[in-house]
């Protein structure tokens, strides 16, 4: 990954949210339109954060492939899914076929499908763990 000046590094995936998330709350500001929606879809963009952070405090206090582990795991994603792959749906309808700005409606499309390519990533990685639960299970029998 490129780095800053600075010595930070940039990921483009979380960059892109970050960036079309400041873009959308710009315009919907600079036309004083769209408060409400965008007062969910913060809402819906952040409901899983604290299980993300339990998901890196497990792993960094050594309580990786656990059980806790895996149902923090399980929670961050279904919380996710639920938010962003069933409300997020709906939101973005609403924004998109609501009387709104071009990019206001750009910036929902954007952030629903940025958030549809984090739902897959998540569910891989929610197969692979049980995957790799099951293997271990069999094979200490």
């Amino acid at each position: 990954m490129p780095s800053l000046s600075l010595g930070l590094k940039l990921n483009p995936c979380s960059d892109e949210s970050s960036i079309i998330s400041i873009v959308g709350v710009v315009a919907g500001l600079a036309y004083e339109k769209c408060g409400s929606e965008m007062m969910v879809t913060m809402w819906i963009t952040e409901i899983s954060s604290p299980f993300l952070h339990l998901r890196e405090i497990l792993k960094e206090l050594g309580y990786k492939d656990t059980d806790i582990n895996l149902a923090a795991d399980v929670s961050f994603a279904v919380i996710f899914s639920i938010a962003r792959m069933c409300v997020g749906p709906y939101l973005c309808y609403v924004t998109l076929s609501a009387d709104n700005p071009i990019l206001i409606k750009a910036m929902a499309l954007g952030l629903q499908l940025v958030s549809a390519f984090w739902f897959f990533k998540i569910a891989r990685m929610v197969k692979y763990k049980f995957v790799k639960r099951s293997a271990s299970k069999t094979k200490s029998s």
